[in-house]
């Protein structure tokens, strides 16, 4: 039987599980109070955003970091290829992009979407980021992750990026978002991390490129960007879609209109997601600037420096984030959600908080169990 999670943002003083300390978080969500619904969370005064069937979604302006709306949007789910945002914005920063690399047997063989890598062809790093970004090559997460060095060293490097963003929902356990027990993230992460990658050029323009050419063993061949508002919305600046069985479809994209850009995320939709994305990007764009926001997309956290969240507990949510905006209660799975609570049946949530001798019954994320070899895509 399964016990209600408190949220993933709520500080943890001393957790007792098999020896184990547990990381101190922040004593309210990210970003803002009222990011800790898990119903609707909008803005006063106009109209509501258009319905989505996706259970989680932000609707940020990127900007300013301003929450414009929000549903569940600290809830925990599974990524899937979304994931690669966060591959991406962590190793562009420790690869040099003329590094030329051969890519592995085992990198070639990964399971589920793939650019089609060869070990008979040297690449570029560039390339590389392209066949992720573009064509969300799960055989070129591989590759990239054992140019930093290998898989564990890239799960460190990615989970430390995370922490210092501030995306404390996301826990990486590939480089390519293939569902693994304990992976998970948010619709408000996945803001956070498209944020940041907007920042740096190289980025950008991976997730802004429409075609490619790509290096085969005879010449090159052609790759398309599986971001289908490049094509269909205006100022489309692009970021990243994803899907796999069991975390359904999950998507994060930035458009720019008349100077400002709007970052929309959703997580845990059932399926054709496009038109509902352009209308909410559609709705970021007509209220921006003209309400009160309903929470903040944070700053990473400086340089040798603990978060300001962290450093005033239960300090002042963003402003706006309560007061001005209007909730609506609704019943949602709990954080890590019914797609990564049904990943596996070794996987369990156990924590124990012990306070002045009363014993408060958490829960944290363990997995038990050993590598299978996986059967399902990541797109």
């Amino acid at each position: 039987m399964w016990t209600k999670l408190v949220p993933v943002t709520a500080l943890i003083a001393s957790v007792a599980l098999t020896g184990a300390t547990a990381h101190a978080e922040p004593t309210t969500p990210v970003g803002g109070k009222a990011l800790g619904s898990r119903g609707l969370v909008a803005p006063e005064g106009v109209k509501k955003p258009p319905k989505s069937k996706a259970t989680s979604y932000v609707i940020a302006d990127a900007d300013t970091g301003q929450v414009l709306a929000a549903k569940d949007a600290h809830g925990r789910y599974l990524p899937a290829s979304t994931l690669k945002t966060l591959t991406a914005l962590t190793l562009i920063q420790k690869l040099d992009k003329e590094r030329k690399v051969r890519p592995s047997q085992n990198a070639c063989n990964q399971e589920g979407s793939a650019v089609g890598l060869t070990p008979k062809v040297t690449y570029k790093v560039d390339d590389l980021f392209k066949a992720l970004m573009m064509s969300s090559g799960n055989d070129a997460a591989m590759a990239l992750a054992e140019t930093n060095g290998g898989v564990p060293k890239t799960m460190s490097d990615m989970n430390a990026e995370a922490k210092r963003l501030q995306a404390y929902d996301t826990v990486a356990k590939t480089p390519s978002g293939l569902d693994e027990p304990g992976q998970s993230s948010s619709a408000y992460d996945l803001a956070l991390i498209a944020r940041a990658g907007l920042a740096n050029p190289d980025f950008k323009r991976y997730i802004s490129t429409k075609t490619a050419k790509f290096p085969a063993p005879k010449g090159h061949y052609e790759i398309s960007n599986h971001n289908k508002l490049l094509w269909r919305y205006e100022g489309m600046v692009g970021v990243k879609n994803g899907w796999t069985s069991k975390a359904q479809a999950s998507f994060v994209g930035a458009a720019t209109r008349g100077g400002h850009t709007i970052v929309v995320s959703i997580m845990r939709h059932e399926g054709f997601f496009w038109d509902e994305v352009a209308s909410l990007l559609d709705w970021g764009f007509s209220v921006r600037g003209k309400v009160t926001p309903v929470g903040q997309l944070v700053d990473p956290v400086p340089a040798g420096g603990l978060a300001a969240s962290q450093q005033r507990p239960g300090g002042s949510p963003a402003p706006g984030a309560s007061g001005a905006a209007s909730v609506t209660p609704a019943a949602q799975p709990p954080l890590l959600g019914a797609a990564a609570a049904k990943q596996t049946d070794d996987t369990r949530m156990v924590g124990s908080l012990v306070i002045g001798g009363g014993l408060l019954f958490g829960l944290l994320w363990l997995g038990f169990g050993i590598r299978r070899r996986r059967r399902r895509s990541s797109t």
